[in-house]
């Protein structure tokens, strides 16, 4: 790799880094081709970028980033996203899928080193359009319980008409 790809390699992942909230760093060590295309795939569908991208460079990129400083050894992949939870969520899938070919090392969650577990963490949480969902469920509650309240007297006053 000549010093015009690691520089080229370096600017862009500085700048994705600058706009992500999570950066999801995992050993996929032993994943196949077709594997890591599924990845890709559930990724992309959930806004989240795939990158493997070798150490040194992404530490520096990472440092250029202005993220601090990460300590990266083996083969690494790296996931990210412009939200905390879509790259831990896409992480921990594909770690479940492939327990023993991919494993989940640490990450940066809104410009802090974070470990396996705030990772996964952050895996577990509800996703924006879960939450939007449970919101929406909450504010239609008392509307529906007022309807059904109504509904039951309308039936109550045609029995006792009847």
């Amino acid at each position: 790799m000549t010093k015009q790809q690691k520089s080229e390699i370096i600017d862009f992942l500085t700048g994705e880094f600058k706009e992500s909230q999570a950066i999801v760093v995992c050993d996929f060590n032993g994943v196949s081709h077709k594997e890591l295309e599924s990845l890709r795939i559930d990724a992309r569908e959930n806004g989240v970028k795939v990158q493997v991208a070798k150490n040194t460079l992404a530490a520096v990129s990472v440092k250029n980033a202005e993220l601090g400083d990460i300590e990266l050894t083996g083969n690494n992949i790296f996931l990210w996203s412009e939200d905390q939870i879509s790259a831990c969520k896409v992480a921990d899938k594909f770690a479940t899928a492939n327990k023993d070919k991919f494993e989940i090392k640490s990450g940066i969650i809104e410009g802090e080193i974070a470990d396996l577990a705030t990772v996964m963490a952050f895996a577990k949480l509800p996703s924006r359009d879960e939450l939007l969902g449970m919101l929406a469920a909450t504010w239609m509650a008392p509307v529906q319980n007022f309807t059904i309240g109504l509904d039951a007297l309308a039936k109550k006053k045609e029995e006792e008409a009847a």
